[in-house]
């Protein structure tokens, strides 16, 4: 199978954390939802068990309830944050679009939860938890960004936040998310005001990369 290179690179490159440039008064139907959904399942779950579920949020109630627990969870600490970056550097500008959307989050159009079959809980006391965290999550995270691409691709954004996981369980309930599930995030969707998004400033891959060892850069 032959593939546009530039295409699939660019996609990739530009996918980003929308926030600012998310579009709170245009409306998103089910069928791009469920369109971009049934590409994000193909993504590889743990031992195959496809154990991804997804809880689309429209209600307006809820939507306010999870904001405030959002805020309630990190708001406080987004906004000092925010305020205390250097203005104008990356890491300022992320912070402030962070607590932008932590501000209007009840606003977006619809937001999606990714949840996924298992409970770190159920893991016996005294295991380390890495392996079991890891696989866990490595079987929704995966089908979230395909999720992600999806939107990018067809002209609308999101985020992947984790804020209002402080309160999962108050989540669990205003939801009705049974006790067996793990909720992995929260994803707020809309269509973008534009779409001339540009890959990030990263360091180069030679400086963080290791040959065998984490004394050996590869360069």
């Amino acid at each position: 199978m032959d593939f546009d290179l530039s295409q699939t690179d660019a996609l990739l490159s530009t996918t980003r954390a929308v926030r600012k440039r998310l579009d709170l008064e245009r409306e998103v139907g089910d069928e791009v939802l469920l369109e971009c959904l049934q590409l994000a399942v193909q993504a590889p779950t743990g031992s195959n068990r496809q154990g991804w579920r997804w809880m689309i949020v429209r209600d307006k109630d809820k939507k306010a309830a999870l904001a405030d627990m959002y805020r309630r969870a990190g708001g406080e600490y987004l906004a000092s944050a925010a305020a205390d970056a250097e203005t104008g550097s990356q890491t300022g500008r992320v912070l402030d679009s962070a607590n932008y959307l932590a501000q209007n989050l009840e606003k977006v159009p619809v937001f999606v939860i990714p949840l996924i079959i298992g409970r770190l809980d159920d893991v016996p006391e005294g295991t380390n938890l890495t392996g079991p965290a890891a696989a866990l999550m490595g079987s929704i995270v995966p089908a979230m960004w395909s999720f992600q691409m999806a939107l990018r691709s067809r002209g609308l954004g999101s985020c992947y936040t984790t804020l209002h996981l402080g309160l999962e369980q108050e989540a669990a309930e205003l939801l009705g998310i049974p006790p067996h599930m793990s909720q992995a995030g929260l994803l707020p969707v809309a269509y973008t005001k534009g779409t001339d998004f540009k890959p990030a400033k990263r360091p180069p891959v030679e400086e963080i990369t290791y040959l065998d060892t984490y004394k050996n850069p590869i360069r």
